[in-house]
């Protein structure tokens, strides 16, 4: 698996076959690559970085570090709705990648690719989302007019927490 960079990302896009929403982010850390993918990995960090909406870890792995193979599911409240998420890690070289995918959950696919690369001082930490919506014409409205934005942002506030955590002392309190 090669590193992805939002550059690729949108151009992986434009060629795809299915055609589904995608969404890249890049994030620079300065911190040790090791610290960073294992703070990506965290349920206990990705339910901090979630508080907003309550989202908790309440099935397979609920807390430290998740690996290939092992599941979590999700429940939170979002869309003034509670929702569940179940994922598995299907792929993973630890400090390089690991992708999570979607089992079962609100949306027809869901794919959820960590890259990270040693770029000087610490990582550049790349996401790559892919997720389509049920109701066909419908839900592809919805893509557009909303959700590729608010999940963006999910992403972008998850991200600065990894980033808060990793650059500080405070990855200490989830990682032991």
């Amino acid at each position: 698996m090669t590193f992805l960079t939002s550059l690729a990302c949108k151009y992986l896009t434009l060629i795809s076959e299915i055609q589904l929403p995608t969404l890249c982010l890049d994030t620079f850390i300065k911190a040790p690559r090791q610290r960073v993918f294992d703070l990506s990995g965290s349920i206990t960090l990705h339910t901090v970085s979630m508080i907003h909406t309550k989202e908790k870890a309440v099935a397979g792995v609920t807390s430290g570090l998740i690996n290939v193979n092992e599941t979590v599911t999700w429940e939170a409240n979002q869309f003034f709705k509670k929702r569940f998420l179940e994922t598995k890690i299907t792929a993973m070289r630890p400090y390089s990648f690991f992708i999570d995918e979607m089992i079962k959950g609100d949306f027809s696919v869901m794919k959820h690719e960590h890259h990270f690369k040693e770029d000087g001082e610490g990582p550049l930490m790349a996401d790559v989302f892919l997720f389509e919506t049920p109701y066909g014409r419908l839900g592809k409205l919805v893509n557009k007019m909303f959700l590729t934005t608010y999940l963006q942002k999910l992403l972008e506030k998850r991200n600065l927490v990894i980033k808060e955590y990793a650059e500080t002392d405070k990855w200490k309190e989830v990682l032991y």
